[in-house]
């Protein structure tokens, strides 16, 4: 049956739906995590190289995003709670794959299994299953799904670095194997059913006819310009996150210390973002994705100029502030200026973009730790990074406020 244009498809069923994926993303994710806390005991067993495990945590990104774009259109065939169970199972081998040790266990396990058909096999197909429980309140709700890896990194850094220090890095990684393994199969055999929303196929193009344009220009040029942005934004992204507690390790601050730091910058960016899902519902998500960038400019330049632990703890609080509204708004974006019908290709693509993203900041800084000895021309380089994202999101949202002062 058709929905009337009054009728909406969200219901409590939907926050229900909302709330376990959050669960599923929480856990699975938290499976990246043992690696960055661990970054330092790794590469003690291959000569002090930071660049081996931190490319392993990039691989693990990347892959996740090469197999969001696959497992999406995998998902929209046999269902999304499918490829999510298949996906806990992978990345609960690639933990055992890689607890191995380095370095071709530890990259195979992150990048093929915890990455490509695993992670990849949740993230993208729950960001656009989730999509489809809601049409009034998108944003918030993807809001509060992507805060699920922000919830991991605030909840598990702590709890991994006590149990690194009590069983090994190994072990960690095979008991927590265990434990994701069991329960997000478990919540998508029990909650992952049929979304509601009515996917209408695209009307055939009419012969000769030009396609839709997106803010006056080609579809795929706009498209290709948020790709090119979203990569940009996520290396300096990534590079406080996978680097944190070692860059306290080595300004002599406690690795127990860095973890919490770890865990208030990702906790305050799992809080913030239910902030900025509200903005994103309210002045849309191209430009939430603007301002959130901007943010994070200038809490990386921050970070350049910071080494007191208090200032650390003040700094990383003000980056999750800013940075956690910034993926699901660019899924938002994408829902405002794209067909419903052409969501189970373009969002798994965008955020495979992400994820390279990711993946380069995360390695880019342990490559360059390596050669220099220290963070700070990493940091600079994610600063550089951030400011062509910032010309070409600005550049977009420009345009459309343009076209709308035309009309």
């Amino acid at each position: 049956m058709l929905q009337s244009p009054s009728s909406s498809v969200e219901t409590k069923a939907s926050w229900i739906v909302a709330s376990a994926a959050l669960g599923a993303l929480m856990l699975s994710s938290g499976a990246a995590w043992i690696a960055a806390v661990a970054l330092k005991d790794i590469a003690a067993e291959v000569d002090g190289a930071r660049s081996i495990p931190a490319l392993a945590s990039a691989l693990a990104w990347f892959g996740s995003g090469i197999g969001g774009i696959m497992m999406g259109r995998i998902a929209d065939r046999i269902g999304t709670r499918w490829t999510v169970a298949f996906g806990a199972v992978m990345i609960a081998f690639g933990l055992a794959l890689s607890s191995l040790g380095p370095s071709w266990p530890l990259w195979v396990g992150h990048g093929l299994f915890i990455g490509l058909i695993g992670f990849g096999g949740i993230n993208a197909p729950l960001y656009v299953y989730v999509s489809r429980w809601f049409d009034k309140r998108r944003g918030s709700a993807l809001a509060l799904i992507s805060s699920g890896t922000y919830l991991a990194g605030a909840l598990w850094p702590p709890v991994f670095e006590r149990a690194i220090a009590a069983l090994g890095w190994r072990e960690t990684m095979l008991w927590y194997a265990l434990l994701e393994g069991v329960v997000v199969v478990s919540i998508a055999l029990i909650f992952f059913r049929h979304p509601p929303e009515v996917i209408h196929p695209a009307p055939a193009p009419v012969a000769g006819s030009a396609p839709a344009r997106v803010l006056g220009l080609p579809p795929n040029l706009v498209f290709g310009a948020m790709c090119m942005a979203a990569i940009m934004c996520c290396i300096p992204m990534a590079m406080p996150q996978g680097h944190l507690v070692a860059f306290c390790s080595d300004l002599g601050i406690s690795r127990s210390v860095g973890a919490v730091m770890l865990s208030v910058l990702l906790g305050t960016a799992f809080l913030s973002r239910q902030i900025w899902g509200a903005v994103s519902d309210r002045i849309g998500g191209l430009t939430t994705v603007l301002v959130g960038s901007l943010w994070q400019c200038a809490a990386m330049i921050a970070f350049l100029l910071t080494q007191s632990e208090v200032g650390l703890f003040t700094v990383s609080a003000v980056f999750g502030l800013g940075f956690s509204g910034i993926i699901p708004a660019y899924v938002l974006a994408l829902r405002e200026m794209f067909p419903a019908s052409q969501a189970s290709w373009r969002i798994p693509t965008l955020l495979m973009f992400t994820a390279l993203g990711m993946a380069s900041g995360g390695w880019l800084a342990g490559l360059l730790y390596d050669h220099f000895g220290y963070y700070a021309p990493a940091f600079a380089v994610g600063v550089g990074a951030n400011l062509i994202n910032l010309t070409i999101v600005g550049t977009l949202v420009a345009r459309r406020h343009w076209r709308a002062n035309c009309v």
